[in-house]
């Protein structure tokens, strides 16, 4: 049986700061809107500039970073999925939306009260959150341990699953 893919890249800034909620397991769920920019060229050689706005939901240590970190105006890369909704609002009105569901996560740009000014990405991951398996309801992802996160010597900052060499990284060489 052939499988889809469904995938969303998206570069873009924040319009509002991250809005953060726990679950009463207590796992982090943030959403972003964020803008995303593209500009060309009309009939007569004008530039013309389109913004679209995105709703995107972050989970779990992923959620947790993108809140802690991320600010109005920041700069970040986002990877993730479409996830379309249908719902009745409390005007008895179908509602619908459409959400990406971020499993991946890069800061672009220098950090609030950086170091100079300089750039500084980091990357993270996470795990997504199970819409459409199995019986077409919505789990939560099983607790994870959490993610061990390593800076290279470019600057980035990557969280998520380890690679095999990287099985003795501590926690306590981050420098925040």
């Amino acid at each position: 049986m052939a499988r889809g893919v469904n995938k969303v890249i998206l570069v873009g800034n924040l319009g509002n700061d991250p809005d953060v909620k726990y679950t009463q397991g207590g796992m982090a769920i943030t959403r972003i809107s964020l803008a995303t920019t593209s500009v060309r060229k009309d009939r007569e050689g004008n530039q013309q500039e389109r913004t679209e706005w995105h709703r995107v939901v972050f989970f779990g240590k992923l959620g947790e970073i993108a809140g802690e970190y991320l600010r109005k105006g920041s700069s970040v890369y986002v990877e993730g999925s479409l996830r379309y909704d249908k719902y009745t609002g409390q005007d008895g009105v179908e509602k619908y939306s459409t959400d990406i569901i971020a499993d991946e996560m890069q800061m672009l740009g220098s950090r609030p009260g950086g170091e100079g000014g300089q750039e500084r990405p980091q990357r993270a991951q996470g795990g997504g959150y199970g819409g459409g398996r199995g019986g077409g309801g919505r789990q939560a992802p099983a607790q994870r341990e959490a993610a061990p996160r390593q800076e290279y010597g470019d600057g980035t900052r990557s969280y998520g699953s380890p690679s095999p060499a990287m099985d003795d990284f501590a926690d306590d060489d981050i420098p925040f």
